[in-house]
């Protein structure tokens, strides 16, 4: 009687890890059930309905609290530093350079610069406007340079943004336009926007 030659090692490997993999992996079955419309998700699913009623209440803390009360009386609020003498606004309580508390206050005029600006054609909540909103950066006069705070630019013609650039640029002087008093609450929108104003005989 004849006997079969022996399986070769390897072959004999791959037989039984495709044993194994056969043997472990779960068999697949197709997917049961089905997707619910509205109606059917209403009438079949418990589900309780309600309007939640929420209220969020938060401290502007003590610099920026007190930058927010010189807005409603129409004043710019800064900070210097002692140790490196910036100057600074909105305020902060200490130096982000020295770690040094930042408590020496000074009233700044309603001037500035525009550091940079942008001309845009969709607001915050994604609506489209036909005549853009320019927010810029405002260096304010007094403070240290590149030291500024995001505010609109106002007091600008045209739709365009060749239009815009043509009345607006990096450098150019603004003043700060300000909302009647007795509208003002102690926001950043005290002040309605920017306008540019000629280089010479600025005020505050």
């Amino acid at each position: 009687m004849k006997r079969k030659p022996a399986a070769n090692g390897s072959a004999a490997r791959r037989r039984a890890s495709t044993a194994i993999r056969r043997i472990d992996a779960p068999p697949r079955l197709p997917m049961r059930g089905h997707g619910l419309s509205d109606v059917e998700f209403r009438q079949k699913v418990p589900t309780v309905w309600w309007e939640p009623k929420l209220e969020y209440g938060w401290d502007a803390g003590e610099a920026i609290g007190r930058f927010l009360a010189g807005l409603k009386e129409g004043k710019i609020y800064g900070v210097r530093c002692r140790t490196c003498g910036r100057t600074v606004t909105p305020p902060r309580a200490f130096c982000e350079l020295d770690f040094k508390p930042m408590d020496e206050w000074v009233t700044l005029p309603t001037t500035g610069t525009v550091n940079t600006f942008s001309v845009c054609y969709i607001t915050w909540d994604m609506k489209p406007l036909r005549k853009p909103q320019i927010p810029a950066v405002i260096e304010i006069d007094g403070t240290t340079p590149r030291v500024g705070f995001l505010h609109l630019l106002g007091g600008v013609s045209g739709s365009t943004v060749e239009a815009v650039r043509k009345q607006v640029q990096v450098g150019m002087p603004v003043r700060a336009v300000w909302k009647p008093l007795r509208e003002r609450e102690g926001a950043i929108t005290d002040i309605l926007y920017f306008a540019p104003v000629k280089a010479k005989g600025r005020r505050a």
